[in-house]
């Protein structure tokens, strides 16, 4: 059996704090909601939320600070002691995967509020928590609704959007990835899918000078690709369409890096390597992530080169189980160093 679970409802526009009662309304997701939101989505859009749900509906609001199993634990904890109905996260990345996770292992709906547009976990079923083993993702399930206030999402530093096309790009050597897991390991494959997941990256490619913008149209362009990305997750039944082995090395980067850059930023320049192993055009996927101001080399990350070096030669150990053009045994040194050298990575 094969099961897609996707949101019910997206709303991409302006102004939408209070149209989260609507939508809670037409899911019928019951009368006691949990708001979730960091120290600083509070204030940028976390509090009005609160505000127009404890209008009509029995709210309260948890702070959450950063995305560990421990936060994970005390918000669970909270849904339990508040009776929550559902849960509805403000705010980025870190936020979203912990009330993504919470509400599925309590078994209540929750809706995603995003306040950045930097990576495509903000419509998938899969979170992203730190110490669980290297930061891999676990599956959970996806938003009963994703709401997309694009006001709020420009007011977030542009460096933000700009690494959410780092993310959506990734998908074209994630696909690549699956293909040949496909071919070599007779891994599941969806062409539909890996279709969808396609065009998302090429969307970006082809409006990369609206993007660097930094307009409302910008942040509605990477917003539609990221949400995309996350269906097609959501059609997969796994991850697969948009992380590959760019995904492995950014992990590794977050496990190696005392300093790690944004996720969707290292996937970019993953992507840049990848693309090369894969004989793939990859002078386009840099040129993109330049036209939008993502970085597309070691400098521009601020990772040591040494670092970016031994993140590749260890990307093929973060998941065993999923094949890559890494393959089970990985990339020597000389064979990484020579990657990131020709792409100019390092």
């Amino acid at each position: 059996m094969h099961l897609m679970e996707l949101p019910r409802e997206v709303l991409l526009g302006e102004n939408l704090a209070g149209e989260t009662v609507n939508v809670a309304k037409r899911l019928k997701l019951g009368r006691r909601v949990l708001v979730l939101y960091g120290p600083k989505t509070k204030k940028i859009a976390g509090e009005e939320v609160e505000e127009s749900l404890s209008r009509e509906f029995e709210a309260s609001g948890v702070v959450v600070r950063g995305a560990t199993m421990e936060e994970v634990e005390r918000v669970i904890s909270v849904i339990r002691e508040t009776s929550a109905d559902w849960v509805i996260a403000v705010g980025g990345g870190s936020i979203i995967d912990v009330a993504k996770l919470a509400s599925y292992r309590t078994e209540i709906p929750f809706v995603s509020f995003p306040t950045t547009a930097s990576h495509d976990g903000i419509a998938s079923a899969n979170a992203s928590i730190k110490d669980l083993g290297s930061k891999t993702s676990v599956k959970a399930r996806p938003p009963v609704a994703v709401i997309a206030d694009v006001k709020v999402i420009k007011t977030a530093p542009y460096r933000y959007l700009a690494a959410g096309v780092g993310d959506i790009i990734s998908n074209l050597t994630a696909v690549r990835d699956w293909q040949l897991a496909h071919r070599i390991r007779g891994e599941y494959y969806s062409e539909y899918a890996a279709s969808l997941s396609l065009m998302s990256a090429k969307m970006v490619m082809k409006n990369a000078d609206i993007i660097r913008l930094g307009s409302e149209e910008s942040v509605r362009k990477v917003i539609k690709g990221l949400i995309s990305s996350g269906v097609a997750m959501s059609i997969a039944g796994s991850s697969r369409p948009a992380s590959g082995a760019e995904h492995l090395f950014s992990h590794a980067l977050d496990m190696l890096a005392p300093k790690p850059a944004l996720h969707g930023e290292q996937c970019g320049v993953g992507t840049i390597i990848i693309a090369y192993l894969h004989g793939l055009k990859w002078e386009r996927v840099r040129e993109t992530l330049k036209r939008v101001g993502a970085p597309t080399n070691a400098y521009e990350l601020g990772i040591d080169p040494e670092i970016i070096i031994k993140a590749l030669t260890i990307a093929h150990t973060i998941r065993p189980e999923r094949y890559t053009i890494l393959g089970k045994e990985g990339l020597t040194w000389e064979a990484a160093e020579k990657a990131a050298k020709i792409t100019g990575v390092i």
